[in-house]
Parts: C-alpha cells; sequence; structure tokens
C-alpha cells in the first residue's frame, strides 16, 4: 500500500505553502479510501510519495485515470487566502491503494525537488 501526491509544480509554491496543500490531499484522498485500505496503509506505516506535476491540465488528467482505475483521488483547490487565487489546482492526492494500481498512474512521474 501507499499513497501519491501529484504537486502542480508550474505554480512554485513556497515549501511551507506546498506542504500545506500535500497535507490537505494526503487526509483528503486517505478519507475516501475503503477502510481496509486505509487500515493496512496505517498498519505499514503510511509510505506516501510526492511527486511532480506540470500542471492543472496534468492533475486533470491524472485524477480522471485514477478515478477509471477505481483509485481513491483527491483534488485540492485552493481557498485562495494566501498565495494563489481562489480556485487554483495545487496537487492530487490518490491513495491509499496497492502499489501497483498507483504506479500504473503514477509510475512515469519525477519525485518533487
Amino acid at each position: 500500500m501507499k499513497q501519491v501526491i501529484v504537486v502542480n509544480e508550474s505554480l512554485r509554491l513556497p515549501r511551507g505553502k506546498l506542504a500545506a496543500q500535500v497535507a490537505h490531499a494526503s487526509v483528503d484522498a486517505f478519507i475516501r479510501a475503503p477502510a481496509q485500505s486505509q487500515e493496512q496503509w496505517l498498519h505499514d506505516g503510511m509510505p506516501k510519495i510526492v511527486l511532480h506535476g506540470d500542471s492543472d491540465a496534468a492533475l486533470i488528467e491524472l485524477e480522471r485515470i485514477a478515478l477509471e482505475a477505481g483509485l481513491p483521488v483527491a483534488l485540492i483547490a485552493d481557498g485562495g487566502h494566501t498565495v494563489v487565487a481562489p480556485g487554483t489546482l495545487t496537487c492530487l492526492g490518490i491513495g491509499p491503494a496497492e502499489r501497483t494500481l498507483i504506479d500504473g498512474v503514477t509510475g512515469a512521474l519525477k519525485l518533487v525537488k
């Protein structure tokens, strides 16, 4: 089991803002996962990976693919109180789910640096 967060790196968010958005995506995707997946992921130590997304369009396309694969997803749109405009797509949480299922959707993406 693992979880992946894909970040809209075209925004070049300050690292603190990025961390908050990743946390939103992680929690939101977690609560959308089936109870059995939640329990197994917690038992496994909550493994997660943060990956580079190129744009809003890339996140939307990944969301579509992940939903078609039956994965829990959370597309995060910012409230617009600090750094970006309201509704800006900041990241996409996928999982927790089986590694092979998530890798089928995000396996070609690079890690955020």
